[in-house]
């Protein structure tokens, strides 16, 4: 079977890499690659973007693609753009394929997830000439460089519609792609880079953090990006690292008995946030606040995690159902099998205190594939009450990257539909120093405190295990993206 033979995997070529991940990737399409099953793979190896956020270090926002970029007098961006640069398909790379995948990324003809970034503005590309494109956005976006380090390029020739080979200006190009079995991305020989030390990667899925841990160890593999707490005993090779992930619950207030604001209290009452920490959730593991982590820009202290407190729960309840809210109905909750490590017995244990508390709560793990019917719009309309168990990642330090599809009324991701979200949401994105600090902080607490628009979990801490033959470090981004050219071999 494939990565289960007892030959290690660098004995035929010692800069080959084998990598275990934790879900399986569906599709390999470049627009959604900022979802972290997809990312993990393609973002950076094979298709690139125009500019990059420094994780490693502190240089902030990095050239990629464009080599400088500035603003001008009417608030659009001029980007200027990289020479020498071709596709994995031999094609040059210019302005028009900086265009097109940004076109493409808004087509209404398919759903790309890159696109849920640029809610509630518009922007326009327009091409100046083969090494300079504009991008006018209105309302003018301070932070549209920033964006754009999540839109990945294509060539010009790129179908509307999903690609299973795709083609890109990075290091590395797909070569095998079996699904349930492996993907194989090999080093192209005229990348306009510097070129990586690994030669090939071979990308295999095991659910079971233990087997991926064990991999590792027995030589099978040489890296697991996501491994259990219980399962890091080895200092040699198993590494902590803060990521941007954040785990909640969404909560879809157009649905009775969820509409009720006393209903979305009692469910976020009925949660014993605290007894995870150091048992099914790692210990360095923060309970949430936001949907972001507290590195965010505008992040409001002042905001508490609810109490838990299964009585008042209760009390919530029957005071719902005397004013005739259906609170008997029957809810599921969806969540995404091998998301997270303990992530089963993470969401079976909250069912059962949702159960205590007096609701009726369904549990069920689906894959990949199926969660994101539930989770993105048009939701589901034929599949009765649910909750929507998920990660999210924003690693890009500002609530911009998750406020208006998580939040605004035509959020691709929103549960609930208030004008004075909408309001903070669309003068926060727009604003500058201090007073876009402010309208954040003040978001944070109206959609915390007032309108409890989720059930705020934990934001989460990982932990990877790494064969002692690899330099190699996670980061903050690790969860969404793992660049090869970031990894080299110990002498």
């Amino acid at each position: 079977m494939l990565a289960t033979s007892l030959t290690p995997v660098w004995a035929q070529d010692n800069k080959a890499v084998t990598i275990v991940l934790n879900e399986e990737v569906d599709v390999l399409e470049p627009c959604m690659a900022t979802r972290s099953n997809i990312g993990r793979v393609i973002l950076g190896n094979v298709n690139e973007t125009l500019t990059e956020l420094d994780v490693r270090g502190d240089q902030g926002l990095m050239p990629r693609l464009a080599e400088s970029w500035e603003q001008m007098e009417d608030g659009s961006w001029r980007f200027h753009l990289r020479q020498g640069v071709t596709f994995s398909d031999g094609s040059t790379f210019d302005a028009q394929d900086v265009k097109h995948s940004f076109d493409r990324v808004f087509d209404p003809t398919i759903t790309c997830e890159a696109a849920r970034y640029f809610g509630g503005m518009t922007v326009a590309a327009n091409v100046v000439d083969d090494q300079t494109i504009d991008f006018v956005v209105d309302p003018v976006q301070p932070i549209l460089p920033l964006l754009l380090s999540l839109v990945t390029i294509v060539p010009a020739e790129t179908p509307i519609e999903f690609v299973r080979d795709p083609v890109g200006t990075g290091p590395y190009a797909v070569t095998e792609w079996s699904p349930g079995q492996q993907i194989v991305l090999t080093r192209r020989d005229d990348y306009w880079g510097e070129a990586p030390e690994v030669t090939q990667a071979t990308y295999v899925v095991r659910t079971d953090p233990a087997v991926r841990a064990a991999m590792v160890e027995a030589g099978e593999a040489d890296i697991a990006p996501t491994i259990s707490q219980d399962d890091a005993t080895n200092t040699a090779t198993d590494i902590p690292y803060l990521n941007s992930e954040t785990v909640y619950l969404r909560l879809d207030a157009s649905q009775a008995p969820v509409n009720d604001v006393r209903v979305r209290r009692a469910i976020n009452m009925a949660i014993d946030r605290e007894a995870f920490i150091g048992t099914l959730v790692p210990q360095d593991a923060l309970l949430a606040t936001a949907i972001y982590p507290p590195t965010t820009q505008g992040w409001n202290p002042d905001v508490q995690v609810p109490a838990y407190d299964p009585e008042g729960a209760k009390a919530l309840l029957e005071e719902a159902r005397a004013d005739g809210v259906p609170v008997d109905t029957p809810i599921t909750i969806f969540a995404r099998t091998a998301n997270f490590p303990n992530v089963t017995e993470v969401m079976e244990a909250i069912q059962q205190m949702l159960q205590e508390a007096g609701f009726t709560v369904e549990l069920q793990m689906v894959e990949v594939a199926e969660h994101e019917v539930y989770y993105s719009k048009p939701y589901p309309t034929d599949r009765g009450v649910y909750i929507i168990a998920a990660m999210h990642d924003n690693r890009m330090g500002d609530p911009s990257f998750s406020a208006y599809f998580k939040y605004h009324s035509e959020g691709r991701q929103s549960g609930i539909s208030d004008p004075h979200v909408d309001d903070l949401i669309t003068r926060a994105s727009a604003a500058t120093g201090e007073e876009r600090n402010k309208l954040w902080s003040e978001l944070q607490a109206y959609v915390h405190d007032e309108v409890v628009a989720d059930v705020l979990l934990f934001h989460m801490v990982g932990f990877a295990r790494v064969a002692e033959r690899i330099d190699w470090t996670p980061t903050i981004a690790t969860n969404s993206q793992l660049q090869l050219s970031e990894i080299g071999f110990k002498e």
